[in-house]
This record gives C-alpha cells, structure tokens and sequence, in this order.
C-alpha cells in the first residue's frame, strides 16, 4: 500500500511543476513589454510580492529552518531567480516615479528578508522556533502575493476588460493553490494551508471576472484595431493629396 508521505511527496512534485507554470505565465507579457519597451498598464505588484514571498519560502526551507523541505526550498529558489528577472525587464522598461519606486521596494525586499533571516538563524536556536517564526512571515506575504491583482482586478471591472489580467495566469494561480493545499493536507502544514487556500479564492475570483469581460474585452480590442486601421488610412489618403498637390 502507498504511504500517505509517498502521495505527499508525488503532489509536491506536481505542485513544482504547476509553480514553475506559474512562474513563467508572465512571459508572454514581458514579450510584450519588450517589444513595445513600455511598461503600459501593467503593475509591478504581482512580481515584486511574489518575490518577496519566494525568497522567504526559501528560508523556511533551509535545513537549518525547517529540515526535509527540499521540494520547498527548489520550486521557491527557481521562482526568486525567475521573479527577479522580471522585476529586472520591468525597471528597464519602466521610467521617472515608476521606475524609481520599483528600485526602492525592490532593494527593500531584499535587505528585509537578509535581516529577517539572519536574526531567525542568529537568534533562536531550534528548528522549531525557526520554523514557527518564519512560516508566520510567509503566511502573511504568501497572502500578500495571493492580494496583490486586486489592483489589477479593480482595474479590469473599471474598465471593463481583461486585457492587463491574463486569464494563463489566473488558471495557473489556481491549479497552483489546489495542489500545494493539498501537499500540505496530507501532513497538516498551517504556514503552506493558509497561503494556498486564500490564494484558490483569489484565483476563483479572477476566473469569474474573465467570464465576465470576456465578450467586453474583445469588442474593445476589436474597436481599438478598428480605429489603429482608419488611422493608418487617413495617414495615407493625406499622404497621397500632398504628393498630388505638390505635382500641381
């Protein structure tokens, strides 16, 4: 008969691969901010949290944190390398104020989770201490990353469309959550329940938006092209007089 930690050990390896989804569903809109060099619309929220909440997973998972959190500590390690990436293409890309707050937050995530991690380690000397401690931090910046598109979904019901949502992101949260909620079921781990449950609700909301705008996103983006291609002729109608006139 299969052990209950085989199980657990199979589901955290489906939830590394489902995170590792996850964290490279942005791609397609870091292609886009690339080849327009413009950030848009888009915010920085999503990557900066989720880096902070990944590079705090890879201390809970230190041997000398929270010994046996080799799946953890991987998928978490991966995602900060991949996060700071593109929190790197967003300051790139980005300008003045933006660009300059992003910098900020960015080298204050990184002295905070040194700080945090040195007094843990330095300070209190057992494993469950450790643990106790630092999974109460990831706990709250797990949620964080989880809450941070709730200004990306205030912006798409004032709008009215999904566009700067994308819905690969939004089904990967999900799947995400599922899975390491139930990794974390099958030997009770509060600090990997709570995030991950919080983030199915988040993603379930998200879900429900994109049903929503659907149909609204797509006739906008339609009208958008519409307009881009009557411009373009007015462009060239005008172009084509002042040859015209100029012969004369």
């Amino acid at each position: 008969m299969i052990s209950a930690e085989t199980i657990r050990t199979v589901v955290g390896i489906i939830g590394n691969g489902l995170s590792l989804i996850l964290f490279l569903s942005p791609l397609p809109t870091f292609r886009r901010i690339c080849k327009t060099k413009s950030v848009e619309q888009f915010s920085a929220a999503p990557y900066l949290a989720t880096l902070l909440n990944c590079m705090f997973w890879v201390v809970y998972g230190l041997p000398l944190v929270h010994p046996k959190s080799t799946l953890v500590l991987t998928i978490n390690g991966t995602g900060t390398a991949i996060e700071l990436v593109y929190v790197v293409l967003f300051l790139a890309h980005s300008q003045g104020k933006q660009r300059r707050r992003v910098l900020g937050l960015l080298a204050l995530e990184i002295a905070f989770v040194g700080l945090v991690a040195g007094l843990v380690i330095g300070l209190l000397q057992t494993h469950e201490r450790r643990s106790l401690v630092v999974g109460i931090i990831c706990i709250v910046f797990g949620t964080m990353m989880y809450v941070a598109p709730l200004a990306v979904m205030k912006l798409v019901i004032q709008t009215k469309s999904v566009e700067y949502m994308p819905l690969f992101l939004s089904l990967a949260s999900f799947f995400n959550g599922v899975c390491w909620t139930a990794y974390a079921l099958l030997r009770f781990d509060l600090f990997i329940t709570i995030p991950n449950s919080l983030g199915i609700l988040f993603s379930v909301a998200q879900l429900v938006l994109h049903m929503l705008y659907y149909k609204s996103t797509k006739q906008q983006l339609e009208a958008r092209k519409k307009t881009t291609e009557i411009d373009l002729t007015e462009v060239v109608v005008k172009g084509e007089s002042a040859r015209q006139n100029g012969r004369h």
